[in-house]
């Protein structure tokens, strides 16, 4: 974005219209000079608001050991960093939002800048080992004007000790005139439609809450006086549109609402640093600690900002870190007995490994321990509306939690998996689940944290998964006989007894009957149908359920969930592969082929999978997903099984047309290349190809909308081939250290420059977008994504172990006896 003039043509002609016809300007506007007669801002409600870019290169919260109890000292403040700036600032539960962006306007000699989108950004850890890993999630922005005018330095963490966030800033000018503003954008309480911005009467804070009576309260204070201070509704009254028309803050509001109306709206608060004065080819640097504190009321709030400011930088930095007697981020990392083996297995000498294992840590919330979210990240957020609250991604869901609670286990944290094992007792249908009514046992599809029900579609193999989860916790140990014993009769009885048996459910919009092995919905949440994927998970989790069942002391169930898996694993190919495929390599006669998914368990017809993303469904038999690689995972199928190895050759064919193709080659910075990979053909979850806009911007069924690629596929594809060569014993130093250049370093060069695995990266195929992708950056889907972050620490565990890391024996067993 080019640098915004001063006095545009547009602004003198608003600025004149009010002069001649005040009547006609925005209610209540007066002259914006005019500052002691109007201060309360005009304009409400400010434009529509939205949440902030998705791809995040960096997110934080403070290190909290498990606790007995609930309390007052357990910090529950989350950050995330996109674009050079504070994004989503979260507080009390993981998805509950109070900030869209906190940034900086810089002006000087004839522009008005902001830090995203006039400077150039870069990210950094302030807690690295002498390697370069990571030891905490304490970060430093640094941008840099793009014309050499002024640079600014931030670090940015939390206060374990209290609920606000700190942001200690360097601003260099290296020309007179340089003047900073910050720039605070609430959206408190998970919406951006209904705050209610003030600035104290001392002028030293400001705050927001919103109009409902039991809003949280978001306070701003900095250890450097305020110069001035004003509050607006966005785009009509707020700093960022007064200093845009020149250069100064001529509106000093001090609130966006008389206190009898409580008029809410989308708001904005600007407070005016001092210029910074330079003498001619010299610098000067002006230091500023800024507090973001939040709590239940106006008094609490300032109360942790002030705690935290009194503290000092050094102090909190320290205690956030782990410093002396303080229980910090570089604790838990040192605690994870694993990752020393594991770092052998990786390119970059462990950091994003370290980064990993901070990232999902901090994806948990706190009130809920064990609750584990998919992202902290609302996908494409920039062109989400926020009139109203959404979890995004900042939920649960089984089958990524349970991709998380592996990694966990991989690391050697014994503890977060067991808890979040217990923690899904609070997801799963029964009797007392609020409207249902059906057949109990199934788990929910997506839920707040809390476990409030957001979407109720039933997937089998986030039914299966849990099972699987005990399972390998049981075998680990980290479970004893007296527990798993406990959790198969008040849990995982119920999901395998309905893993078997299906039936009847109702719950809002859901009023179906389940036939395993049909699902309502496959891993991707979006047709119904036997998949291969879901089959692989569900056959699994009813033998890891009939080992459990045997332990028990239900000899019945056990003999039934086993007789049940056996038979589903026997009529499997007829139920998934293709026979009669239209898909081919070149010449080569068709090879029967696993399909993504069979709507009907007839692969071999005409049957047309449905409409989704924009993108009409076309014929079974012409859509790949790889998906089928999870039966040689879970142990369903051995890796050198002919329809794996065929379906695999049609994975990889690139020849394919756009649309059906899944695999992409990615450069990996020293001349070689390394695989990425789509869902599946025909995927339109992602940017338009054709003008470049998010997904869903102009409807979720806007045709041209296309899926990229996912880098934790990299991971999948880099599990089966380290199966392929164990079972074929032909694992040797050197084809370990080929999985580990491929596969490895593959997912590797997906994370962005803050060490963030992205949900999706761009394929190079159509528009670039506004942002103008390069091929591999990361999209505005969602980073970090947790699943990704799990793939790859499981990765690295399977490859330092030289077997598969969830890979379960016993189904092996019990399938070829």
């Amino acid at each position: 974005m080019a640098r915004r003039p001063l006095f545009s043509a547009s602004r003198i002609a608003v600025a004149l219209s009010c002069t001649l016809a005040l009547s006609a300007c925005a209610p209540n506007e007066q002259q914006p000079n005019d500052v002691h007669s109007q201060m309360v801002a005009p304009g409400a409600p400010g434009l529509e608001p939205v949440w902030a870019f998705s791809g995040k290169t960096g997110i934080g919260t403070s290190y909290t050991p498990y606790q007995n109890g609930e309390s007052e000292q357990i910090s529950k403040v989350w950050f995330s960093l996109a674009q050079g700036i504070v994004t989503e600032t979260m507080y009390g539960l993981i998805h509950n939002a109070q900030l869209k962006e906190m940034q900086f306007i810089i002006s000087g000699d004839g522009f008005t800048d902001t830090e995203q989108a006039d400077t150039i950004s870069s990210i950094d850890y302030l807690h690295k080992d002498d390697s370069g890993r990571p030891l905490s999630l304490a970060y430093k922005v640094v941008n840099k004007d793009k014309q050499g005018k002024y640079e600014i330095e931030k670090h940015i963490f939390t206060d374990p000790n209290s609920q606000s966030l700190m942001m200690k800033v360097f601003f260099t000018a290296h020309e007179a005139g340089i003047t900073p503003y910050l720039y605070v954008n609430p959206h408190v309480d998970n919406s951006g439609s209904n705050d209610i911005a003030r600035v104290s009467e001392d002028g030293k804070s400001l705050i927001a809450y919103t109009d409902q009576s039991s809003s949280s309260v978001v306070s701003v204070i900095s250890d450097q006086a305020f110069v001035q201070a004003s509050v607006g509704f966005v785009g009509q009254s707020d700093g960022l549109t007064d200093l845009q028309s020149n250069g100064e803050l001529n509106w000093q509001y001090t609130t966006t609402t008389q206190v009898s109306d409580q008029l809410g709206g989308n708001v904005a608060m600007t407070a005016q640093l001092p210029t910074i004065n330079v003498k001619p080819g010299q610098s000067n640097t002006l230091e500023a600690t800024f507090v973001v504190g939040f709590g239940d009321d106006k008094q609490q709030s300032l109360q942790h900002a002030q705690r935290t400011l009194t503290q000092g930088y050094q102090q909190v930095l320290a205690n956030y870190n782990g410093i002396d007697e303080a229980v910090g981020w570089q604790d838990y990392l040192y605690s994870l007995d694993a990752l020393p083996a594991m770092i052998k297995s990786t390119t970059d000498d462990g950091q994003l490994l370290y980064a990993s294992a901070l990232v999902l840590k901090a994806q948990e919330d706190k009130t809920h321990p064990g609750a584990l979210i998919a992202s902290l990240s609302n996908p494409w957020g920039d062109t989400v509306s926020a009139k109203v609250g959404s979890t995004g991604y900042k939920a649960v869901w089984p089958r990524d939690f349970y991709q998380c609670a592996m990694a966990f286990l991989a690391m050697g944290d014994h503890q977060t998996p067991k808890i979040a094992f217990e923690y899904l007792q609070k997801v799963q249908v029964t009797a007392q689940t609020p409207g249902y009514e059906g057949v109990p046992g199934w788990f929910l599809q997506k839920t707040h944290v809390d476990g409030q029900i957001e979407w109720v579609g039933v997937q089998l193999d986030q039914t299966a998964m849990p099972l699987m989860l005990g399972w390998q916790l049981w075998q680990a140990g980290v479970l004893s006989d007296s527990e798993i014993n406990h959790w198969y009769s008040v849990m995982l009885k119920s999901a395998a007894d309905f893993l078997v048996t299906g039936g009847e459910v109702k719950l809002d919009w859901n009023n179906t009957h389940i036939t395993p092995l049909k699902t309502q919905q496959e891993r991707w949440e979006e047709q119904a149908g036997y998949s291969p994927s879901t089959a692989a998970a569900v056959i699994a989790g009813l033998i890891s359920a009939s080992d459990i069942a045997k332990h028990s002391g239900d000899e019945q169930s056990a003999k039934r969930y086993l007789d049940t898996a056996i038979a589903m694993e026997h009529k499997l190919t007829a139920l998934v592969v293709t026979e009669n495929g239209l898909l081919s390599l070149q010449n080569d006669q068709t090879q029967p082929y696993y399909v993504r998914l069979s709507p009907n368990g007839n692969p071999n017809n005409t049957d047309k999978l449905g409409d989704n993303n924009g993108r009409k469904g076309l014929d079974q038999r012409l859509i790949l997903d790889a998906g089928f690689l999870e039966l040689v995972r879970y142990g369903v199928k051995p890796a050198n099984d002919k329809t794996i190895v065929d379906s695999i050759k049609l994975v990889d064919n690139t020849a394919l047309a756009e649309n059906l193709r899944v695999k992409y080659l990615f450069d990996a910075g020293d001349g070689q290349q390394t695989p990425g990979y789509r869902r599946y053909g025909n995927d339109g979850y992602g940017e338009d190809e054709q003008t470049g806009s998010s997904y869903a911007e102009s409807g979720a069924n806007t045709p041209g909308q296309r899926g990229r690629v996912w880098p934790f596929f990299t991971g999948e594809r880099g599990h089966y081939e380290l199966a392929k060569l164990t079972q074929a014993k032909q694992l040797t130093p050197e084809t370990k250290q080929a999985l580990i250049n491929t596969y490895v370093k593959g997912m590797e060069i997906f994370a962005n420059e803050g060490l963030m695995l992205p949900e999706q990266v761009w394929d190079g195929v159509g528009n670039p977008t506004r942002y103008k992708y390069h091929k591999g950056q990361g999209t505005n889907s969602a980073t970090p994504l947790a699943w990704t972050h799990a793939e790859y620490v499981k990765l690295l565990r399977s490859i330092s172990d030289e077997k598969v890391w969830d890979y379960y024996p016993n189904v092996t067993e019990k399938l070829n006896p």
